[in-house]
């Protein structure tokens, strides 16, 4: 098993009255990424922050190569926050540059090492440019550069492909892919389950500041995966089918959770009665976000 870069020992945060994390445990190790999951306000931006040392967890322990977070810490940790910011006056290459520079870089190493991620991502030619001149998506990409240009051993991405069109999500997705098989140990917070369903060695799944699924997108699917239907389909689909407990559908075909006591079988049989046109009629692994819907039950996602 690959070395534990983060451990984190039930650790819980309140404000005010609202206590938005609640006796949250996890590692990360070093060539995997971890995805962190659930809802937008469920806890996941609150648990990076105690984990970067931004907030003070009110109960609870954190290690970050076996240590408490420090300066020392930090030039080992890339981080790209939720919210962006970079220095609008001055120029991409210089950012970049200073910014590593800060992590211990050496200077000449962080020019060359920055063109290069610039022409990479599709900038080359910015490198004179203010950052105040990009478009809001190349600004992702420069803050995305300035994250892990230093070659962090821990990288700490809080929605990374919040932005980007489909190219560049593509494109950064093979830098995060190409920074784990080089030995970092990366978190990956996101909402996007179909994102974090390809990408993810482990997942922790938070929903109201509560962990409510933590193990290999493996372990999780075995857990949650039995019962699941995939449905190709003419006409119009009912709302209520004897046996299946939940449907999306998606106009053409239908994902269903068969309820309990119900079998496969059964629910054909109750499609075919309905008079509905099946093309296909298939058993399937419920996606990530299936199972985080059954995991936390109604009214998932409050939280901060």
């Amino acid at each position: 098993m690959n070395e534990a870069v983060v451990v984190a020992s039930s650790i819980s945060k309140s404000f005010a009255a609202t206590r938005v994390l609640k006796d949250v445990s996890f590692d990360a190790r070093e060539g995997e990424i971890l995805g962190l999951l659930g809802p937008n306000g469920a806890g996941k931006t609150t648990a990076i922050r105690i984990l970067m040392g931004i907030f003070g967890q009110d109960s609870g322990d954190v290690k970050i190569f076996g240590k408490k977070f420090s300066e020392r810490t930090k030039k080992l940790v890339g981080y790209l926050p939720e919210e962006r910011g970079l220095y609008k006056d001055s120029r991409v290459l210089e950012t970049l540059v200073y910014l590593a520079s800060l992590k211990g870089m050496p200077e000449k190493d962080a020019e060359r090492e920055g063109k290069r991620m610039l022409a990479e991502l599709g900038l080359a030619g910015y490198e004179r440019a203010k950052v105040s001149e990009l478009s809001k998506g190349m600004q992702q990409k420069v803050q995305f550069i300035a994250t892990v240009l230093h070659k962090p051993r821990l990288v700490v991405l809080d929605e990374p492909f919040s932005g980007l069109d489909p190219v560049n999500t593509n494109t950064v997705k093979n830098l995060i892919v190409a920074l784990k098989q080089g030995g970092a140990a990366i978190i990956l917070s996101t909402h996007m389950m179909e994102q974090a369903e390809k990408m993810c060695d482990r997942v922790m799944m938070i929903d109201k500041g509560a962990r409510v699924l933590y193990g290999t997108v493996a372990e999780v699917k075995a857990k949650y995966g039995k019962g699941s239907v995939r449905v190709d389909y003419s006409g119009k689909l009912p709302q209520k089918i004897a046996g299946v407990s939940r449907i999306d559908d998606f106009g053409a075909y239908a994902e269903m959770r068969i309820g309990k006591g119900a079998r496969p079988g059964d629910v054909l049989r109750a499609l075919l009665n309905s008079g509905v046109d099946i093309s296909k009629f298939e058993a399937s692994e419920p996606s990530l976000n299936d199972i985080f819907l059954e995991a936390a039950g109604p009214g998932s996602g409050s939280g901060a």
